[in-house]
């Protein structure tokens, strides 16, 4: 008998229950079963996930992901001080590489949010900036239409962000970096990936 499962969901091949955007064997379900939803560490990592974030808007995931490891060589694995000491050479190079998201405005606002990441040090860096906006609670969506897009908490972070000198850092896109570091936990709740993050113990 088939699963009733909620719009959205689905039982892969390997019995695992996943979204549709992950349900075909591949790099986005790689993405899911490993990285999406869970913390990462440090400074530079989470400038990564800002700025492909960034790069991301108004184009899919999927892209990002195929181009990430070019995005990482060219950004010099989001090195924070690297990127920041970028100037008019390096930015001509990116936007003659194309292997990466061509678009000047990204490409020099990555620049820029680097050199606002450094200044974020003063008053106890990028890591606690970002999970300073760590709801009390989080979404517990059944099916994918319950899964938001923006939150009280993303618009505050993107207007905090937005007043240290940040840029392509509006509130969906600072939900979807919430979303992907585990800020906010919005794996469905059937999903088999549902609390793997650690930081929302019994949410389930």
């Amino acid at each position: 008998m088939a699963d009733d499962l909620p719009v959205g969901a689905v039982r892969c091949e390997d019995g695992l229950i996943r979204p549709l955007w992950a349900a075909e064997p591949g790099l986005m379900r790689d993405y899911y079963d490993v990285e999406w939803g869970m913390p990462v560490s440090g400074e530079n990592a989470h400038f990564e996930r800002l700025a492909l974030e960034g790069f991301q808007a108004g184009l899919s995931w999927a892209t990002i992901l195929r181009k990430r490891p070019a995005f990482r060589e060219v950004f010099a694995d989001f090195d924070v001080d690297t990127v920041a000491a970028y100037g008019d050479a390096e930015v001509a190079e990116l936007l003659a590489d194309a292997r990466i998201i061509r678009h000047r405005g990204k490409i020099e606002a990555t620049i820029g949010n680097a050199r606002a990441t450094q200044n974020l040090r003063a008053e106890g860096g990028l890591v606690d900036f970002l999970w300073s906006f760590r709801p009390e609670s989080t979404p517990r969506p059944q099916s994918t239409a319950e899964v938001p897009t923006t939150s009280a908490e993303s618009v505050a972070m993107s207007k905090a962000l937005r007043a240290k000198g940040f840029r392509f850092v509006g509130p969906t896109t600072m939900y979807a970096l919430m979303e992907a570091v585990g800020i906010v936990d919005t794996h469905l709740l059937v999903s088999y990936r549902r609390g793997s993050s650690g930081i929302w113990p019994g949410t389930g």
